[in-house]
């Protein structure tokens, strides 16, 4: 997909926070020095729009990306990052549980895991979450530069099988050093995003069509 516009909108700690616009929005979820700030940089075409910090677990908010006038990225928290203070990791879990579990707007997850590693016990926990909660997801495996092409398959294998990867549900291997992946998340972001419309305006029509006629 073309990027024609991306800005950073609003780093929101709670509801009242969130754009209002209707805006799909896809969530990013990883653990610290995973990539997601790298990843947003390139899916954007924008250097330094998600500022990429040399201190894990200093994202303490969700930041909203807004990109085409189209959808948000939302960034959330990086977890399992042992020096953040209980208190904040609390106060993380209560908003992002509140943000997965009640937010409309929401259209799928995309986690990120480094390639080069079986996935944490925090990625399990995280998948499984958005399992029970019934988000699909989108795994995208980083750091694809880092290990030879010959070895993505059984390093993704791997990673399917650590996170008992739903039948539909993805894994793309990524790298923001050399941009593999990023044509491949956006279409899978688009067709997703096609999808969840056509879903929404049968349902609609349906519900027209069930409705009783104004007498």
């Amino acid at each position: 997909m073309k990027v024609t516009s991306a800005e950073f909108i609003i780093s929101a700690v709670g509801p009242k926070q969130y754009p209002t616009d209707g805006l799909h929005e896809i969530a990013l979820v990883g653990r610290s020095n995973v990539g997601k700030s790298s990843l947003l940089n390139k899916m954007m075409n924008r250097k330094g729009l998600a500022r990429i910090s040399s201190r894990p677990g200093k994202t303490q908010t969700l930041n909203y990306f807004r990109v085409n006038q189209m959808l948000y990225f939302v960034d959330f928290p990086g977890y399992g990052y042992a020096k953040v203070a209980k208190t904040i990791k609390e106060q993380w879990g209560k908003m992002i549980e509140g943000y997965l579990k009640n937010r409309k707007e929401l259209r799928f997850i995309i986690q990120l895991v480094d390639i080069r590693h079986a996935p944490s016990k925090d990625d399990i926990a995280m998948y499984d979450w958005c399992k029970q909660i019934g988000i699909p997801t989108v795994v995208v495996a980083t750091k694809g530069d880092k290990i030879a092409r010959g070895r993505w398959l059984q390093h993704t294998k791997v990673i399917r099988q650590s996170l008992n990867l739903r039948g539909d549900d993805t894994i793309i291997v990524f790298s923001s050093e050399t941009g593999q992946g990023k044509d491949e998340l956006w279409a899978e972001i688009m067709r997703r995003i096609r999808a969840g419309e056509e879903i929404a305006r049968e349902s609609a029509a349906k519900a027209e069509e069930t409705a009783p006629a104004n007498e």
